[in-house]
This record gives structure tokens, C-alpha cells and sequence, in this order.
């Protein structure tokens, strides 16, 4: 049997789009007997998928467990779980926020947002255990869960780690590893996605999206150990059109859209590139010289949706409560250029499990590969 300290799994960040993450998990779940422990002890996310390893971390004794605790709570989403949806909630929100604006700054100041997304601490707290973390880490079953948010008082990505005694945290260049207890506040803060969602101050720090300031998202897992590394995106499998090939001016939801994909993606793909880059670099050291750089090879395989989520998040629009359906239009919204914004705010269950149904088609379509990467 391998040792499985070395394994991790990365989740990116996506808002609704993460509900893919929960399909591929679930199609993994088939490679194991039923009672089987996790299979990557080291756990690192940001933004929505934060939220989805904390839950794996929660059942880390019995990974088939915490699948279907996860599969059920996404299948069963509405949006008034993660933020105020109807009417009189999403504009109350913003009219309370305008207010305070004409008001002088002063210390605890409420931040502003486009959207209140206080259902979604209320979410956390009910299906979030804790402590059930701390046994699972005393039991050997996980070594460390990793959520990484941005600060905007430090301009620097922050990633927040619940690991084994022997890990150290780290300071590199605009980003940092910090042990902590991690908590509600801290999945809150990772998920808190720029201007839609307020930041969250957690020790002095005005924390948001863990993606924003994200420039190497392969550090966390590696600082902690890792050497394979199975990493579940959402970014597209087909470009957008371009924005100058359109007729008319892109609208402020369509841009809005695409700096979500940059975010997002973009990060990611830079950070694979310059991982495989170091491997053929040490290929060809001799041992003294690789021993003389303190870098290791590192073994990465990535899973993306094969179908586009604007596609489906189109389809899905009708399905939005009111007062979010008045908000995009008042903020744009004309056509399906501007589902890719859409789909980040899709938390309705039709579009869930649609995204669940994807993820654990792509899964099974890489089932060879995954067994052979996690050496199950």
C-alpha cells in the first residue's frame, strides 16, 4: 500500500459551479469499498471548494460518507441558502448598505455588497462539525485541511491550514501558510467572492475570495507535503467568443463574467505550467544538484468539465428567485452572454445536479486514469 501523506486534493473556487467538484468526487467513490478512509489525507480549497474539502475533512474516517453528506446538501440547494433572494431581501440589503455610505467611517462599519450571503454562515454552522476535524487529524485519517483566502489589508493570499504537529507554516513572496482552528469565519472569508459577497475580518484582516490574490495555487498542498496532487476545476472547455467580435458592446454582467473566469482559471493553468517546467528542469539534475535546489518533482492530474456551464446556466435562468432576476437586469442582464456571470450565482437545484450529473460523467470517463494517479 502507498503512503498516502503525499496525496492531496486540490479544489478550485467557481460559486454554483462547484457542484461539479461534488460529481467527480462521487465517481471516485467507486474506486473504494465502502468504509474506505480519504484517499488524499492532505486537503486544500478556496472560494466553493473550501467549503467542499472542509466537508470531506468533517467524514475524512469514511469518504463514501462524506461524499453523499455533500451530494446531498448541493442537490437539495435553493438560493436563499447562501445569500437573500427574494425581493425585498436582495434591494432592503442594498438600500441598508447605501445608507450606511452616507454615513462617516467608524470601527465595525459594515462592509458593502452586492448581495447579503448571511444564510450561508447559517448553512455552515448546521452542516459544518468542526471538531469531528481535530479526530479525524488525531486518528491519522487526515493530515492537514488547507483554505486559503485574500487579504486586502496585506495585498497577499493567505492560506489558513489544521494539520499534524510536524507541519511549519510558510512566508514566501505574497503569500503565506498560517496554522489556525479553522472555523465558519474562515469559509466565509475564502468564499466571500469580490463585490457580490462582503469581506470578512478575521484578526485584524479584511479577508475575501481565496482566488483574487491566488498566483500559485499548487503551494498550499505542496508546503504540506504533497507530492501527487489530483486537482477539480471548473474553467470551460471552449473559449468564449471574443468580445471584439460582437456587434454591440459586451454589457457590464458579460465583463463582470470574465474577470470570474480569469480569477478563477487563469492562476491555475500558469502554476501546472511552471510545476511541469521544474520536473523536466530536475530530470535532468543529478542527484547532488536536485538534493542542492530543497525542490521535489510533483505528480499532477487535473479533471475539468467537458460541456460548458453557461450553456446550462441559460437554460436555468427562469429558475432564479425574483429579487435576483430584477437585480441582473437592473444591472444589464440581456442575453445568454451573460450566463457566465449567471452561473456563479445559480444555486438552485436543477442546475446543481445537472452540474453533479457532468462531473461524475467526466470522473468516470477518467476512471482509469484517477485509480492509476491515486494508485487505488
Amino acid at each position: 500500500m502507498p503512503d498516502r501523506h503525499s496525496f492531496a486534493l486540490l479544489l478550485s473556487g467557481g460559486g454554483a459551479r462547484a457542484a461539479y467538484q461534488v460529481g467527480v468526487l462521487k465517481a471516485i467513490a467507486t474506486l473504494l469499498p465502502r468504509n474506505h478512509a480519504l484517499p488524499f489525507p492532505i486537503l486544500c480549497g478556496n472560494s466553493a471548494g473550501a467549503i467542499n474539502v472542509t466537508a470531506l475533512a468533517c467524514y475524512a474516517s469514511c469518504y463514501h460518507l462524506g461524499v453523499r453528506r455533500l451530494e446531498w446538501v448541493w442537490k437539495n440547494f435553493h438560493s436563499n441558502q447562501i445569500y437573500l433572494s427574494s425581493i425585498s431581501g436582495v434591494f432592503g440589503y442594498l438600500l441598508k448598505g447605501y445608507l450606511h455610505r452616507l454615513i462617516a467611517d467608524y470601527p465595525g462599519k459594515p462592509a458593502s455588497s452586492l448581495l447579503d450571503n448571511q444564510p450561508l454562515r447559517a448553512l455552515i454552522n448546521k452542516t459544518m462539525d468542526f471538531h469531528r476535524i481535530d479526530r479525524n487529524l488525531m486518528r491519522g485519517y487526515l493530515r492537514a485541511l488547507c483554505i486559503t483566502a485574500s487579504s486586502y489589508t496585506h495585498h497577499e493570499s493567505i492560506s489558513y491550514f489544521q494539520g499534524q504537529p510536524d507541519l511549519k507554516p510558510w512566508q514566501r513572496h505574497q503569500r503565506s501558510g498560517r496554522a489556525c482552528v479553522l472555523d465558519t469565519d474562515y469559509l466565509m472569508a475564502s468564499s466571500a467572492i469580490p463585490l457580490i459577497f462582503p469581506p470578512v475580518r478575521i484578526n485584524g484582516e479584511y479577508l475575501g475570495d481565496g482566488s483574487v490574490h491566488q498566483l500559485s495555487p499548487l503551494s498550499p498542498p505542496i508546503h504540506l507535503g504533497a507530492d501527487k496532487i489530483l486537482v477539480i476545476g471548473v474553467e470551460q472547455p471552449e473559449m468564449k467568443k471574443s468580445l471584439s467580435n460582437s456587434k454591440i458592446f459586451p454589457s457590464n454582467l458579460a465583463i463582470a463574467g470574465h474577470l470570474l473566469d480569469t480569477i478563477f482559471a487563469d492562476s491555475l493553468h500558469t502554476d501546472i505550467e511552471r510545476m511541469q517546467r521544474v520536473n523536466q528542469t530536475l530530470s535532468i539534475f543529478t542527484p547532488k544538484q536536485r538534493n542542492a535546489t530543497h525542490l521535489k518533482p510533483i505528480d499532477c492530474l487535473m479533471v475539468n468539465p467537458s460541456k460548458n456551464f453557461d450553456e446550462v446556466a441559460n437554460r436555468y435562468f427562469h429558475h432564479m428567485p425574483a429579487g435576483i432576476k430584477a437585480l441582473l437586469r437592473l444591472l444589464g442582464l440581456r442575453n445568454s452572454n451573460d450566463a457566465g456571470f449567471l452561473s456563479y450565482l445559480l444555486f438552485e437545484k436543477g442546475f446543481c445536479q445537472e452540474l453533479i450529473q457532468l462531473g461524475w460523467q467526466d470522473g468516470m470517463a477518467k476512471r482509469d486514469e484517477i485509480k492509476t494517479f491515486l494508485q487505488l
